[in-house]
């Protein structure tokens, strides 16, 4: 593809016409720098993909910019020797959408030190099911068990269960050989979330943590989307030496506890911060996405197929809480 050639991409404004994501006609020039141009073939969308596109959130740092935090595609030219035309490829966070331009793009051009390739037993299609949330839920896990959690503890809860990353985290974790249990305030998707495996279902509504430090534990560890009072509960109620992986804020980002559970019970609290991870760390964990803990309910798990020109209405969904599981966007 020659430089000036165009293409479509969703590109984020913020200027005095106001903030906006339309779809607009590009060329390779207009892109962030970086040594491997893809042929895009899937993006997702994720929570932060809704807020940076809406504006309700402060995700980019500078303007215009293509939106979208992952992407899988085909590499068309590289001048990193470590990739070649047709090699199948695919980034997550990175600075995507945030500092460079992202994934909602017919052709995208990224940095070679976070490009990875395809992990065999994944397809492009596949790998932005799991997107950056996948790779998230997968992250969490991965941290857990480098601090000691093991299946023989007991159960782990996931929290906001029925988002993307909650709902990846419960087929990972059964297929991890843990039992799952689910936390959302979505009881019509009880059924749902058994079928991918979760063992019991709590409504969120009916959760009652105590008042003391420490309560009753019931859980072995937990992988947190919902941050302040949820969090700020769990922490009381871990079995000792448990571990609880927080990975999103979408009830705020307080956090009132105490360490009580920390030196008592010896509890862990790990920070995931998924888009800044080591690239030796990604690649064992899309390694494991792709192999061991490859979700067995991906169809299921993917509820909506959208193309770039029908992003917009998704975002306004997502952020309503209208939407469960993960949105794939299919351009190429």
């Amino acid at each position: 593809m020659s430089s000036t050639e165009s293409f479509r991409a969703l590109r984020i404004h913020n200027d005095a016409q106001g903030y906006r994501a339309t779809l607009e006609t590009l060329a390779l020039d207009d892109l962030s720098p970086g040594e491997v141009v893809i042929k895009t073939a899937y993006s997702s969308v994720n929570y932060k993909d809704a807020l940076a596109g809406t504006g309700k959130g402060k995700i980019l740092r500078q303007y215009p910019m293509n939106g979208g935090i992952d992407v899988a595609g085909y590499v068309v030219a590289s001048t990193d020797h470590r990739f070649r035309e047709g090699d199948a490829v695919l980034c997550t966070g990175s600075g995507l959408s945030e500092t460079r331009d992202g994934g909602y793009g017919e052709y995208a051009r990224l940095q070679a030190q976070w490009t990875i390739p395809l992990p065999a037993g994944l397809t492009l299609r596949e790998s932005m099911i799991l997107g950056t949330a996948g790779f998230t839920a997968a992250l969490s896990l991965y941290r857990m068990e480098q601090n000691g959690q093991n299946p023989e503890m007991g159960p782990v809860v996931v929290t906001g269960a029925t988002g993307g990353v909650g709902s990846l985290a419960i087929d990972i974790l059964t297929r991890a050989g843990y039992e799952a249990h689910a936390i959302t305030g979505k009881i019509d998707q009880f059924d749902w979330l058994i079928g991918l495996g979760a063992r019991q279902c709590i409504a969120r509504k009916e959760l009652y943590w105590g008042q003391r430090p420490l309560e009753t534990s019931r859980w072995a560890g937990a992988i947190d989307n919902v941050g302040s009072e949820m969090l700020a509960g769990l922490t009381r109620v871990i079995h000792p030496y448990g571990n609880i992986a927080s990975c999103g804020l979408a009830a705020g980002h307080d956090l009132a506890t105490t360490v009580m559970p920390f030196i008592i019970r010896g509890v862990s609290l790990l920070g995931i911060a998924s888009a800044g991870t080591a690239r030796d760390i990604r690649e064992q964990v899309w390694e494991r996405l792709a192999g061991a803990w490859k979700p067995a309910h991906l169809d299921t798990i993917c509820t909506r197929e959208v193309g770039l020109d029908q992003l917009a209405g998704v975002f306004d969904t997502m952020l309503a809480g209208g939407s469960h599981g993960r949105t794939l966007v299919h351009i190429g």
